[in-house]
């Protein structure tokens, strides 16, 4: 998986017609996931409180829902709120659990319109009830939705999201319902939070930070990673256009050998 920073200065100075011009609709990636970086530069930037970045962060999920739903794309995962941001001030939290619940309450009108299906991801037996009834109401809402697949990562890891599925493979092996020799990728993948969707083709990550910080650990074993400079707040059409052309001009191998490299010399 290597990860490649893409300036994106020449992009900048054309249209979204002509960067939409470019884009193959043949050959976008079924799943792009995102981890959602930079509120808290973005506010610090402009001398704000991070809870204004957090928010203005929220504007940039409608917009990217809003481009990927019109682009056609089948999956789109976004890393909201990780096991680990459990660490930061309580108002702070509580600030973005509040972002949430009023972002589905907003937007699920839009939701059901669009036909996109709302679906959370993570631990959700760690929520407080407020936020688990608003994400529940609007799975309810969205489950026979057949567009757009909008995935929340919220209390979210990518190890306990392994740890969870070996422990319910543990349990269906004591049971007898699986027996050792039995345990596979196709197994494996069946107990993750993920087991209905396909792997991300695309992962990217804004704020120009070099890691995957515990985000569909495996999952993303041959994603295409994308990296942009861009803080998320600012995240905009044109930047998803710009990723899923960069996407489009790599070659992807799957441990194979490249065609360039297999011409005889």
């Amino acid at each position: 998986m290597a990860m490649r920073r893409v300036d994106l200065a020449a992009i900048d100075r054309i249209t979204n017609e002509d960067l939409l011009s470019e884009l193959d609709p043949a050959r976008l990636p079924r799943h792009v996931a995102i981890i959602m970086d930079g509120n808290g530069r973005w506010a610090a930037k402009r001398r704000l409180p991070r809870v204004a970045g957090h928010r203005a962060g929220a504007d940039a999920v409608r917009r990217t829902v809003e481009t990927a739903a019109r682009l056609g794309l089948e999956c789109l995962t976004l890393y909201a709120f990780s096991t680990e941001n459990w660490k930061r001030p309580r108002y702070e939290i509580r600030a973005l659990m509040d972002l949430l619940v009023e972002y589905l309450a907003k937007e699920l009108h839009s939701l059901k319109k669009n036909n996109i299906q709302f679906r959370m991801i993570g631990r959700s037996e760690e929520l407080h009830i407020s936020v688990l009834e608003q994400i529940r109401k609007g799975e309810l809402a969205t489950f026979q939705n057949t567009g757009l697949r909008l995935n929340i990562a919220l209390n979210y890891g990518g190890r306990t999201e392994i740890v969870d599925a070996f422990r319910k493979i543990a349990r269906d092996v004591a049971a007898g319902r699986v027996q050792p020799d039995q345990i596979d990728d196709e197994l494996i993948n069946h107990n993750l939070y993920t087991r209905s969707l396909p792997d991300p083709d695309l992962l990217i990550r804004t704020s120009g930070e070099m890691r995957i910080s515990n985000f569909l650990l495996w999952q993303i074993a041959y994603s295409e990673i994308h990296v942009t400079e861009t803080l998320w707040p600012d995240f905009c059409e044109r930047d998803l256009l710009a990723a899923l052309i960069d996407y489009q001009k790599r070659e992807r191998r799957y441990g194979r050998i490249g065609h360039l490299e297999d011409v005889p010399a």
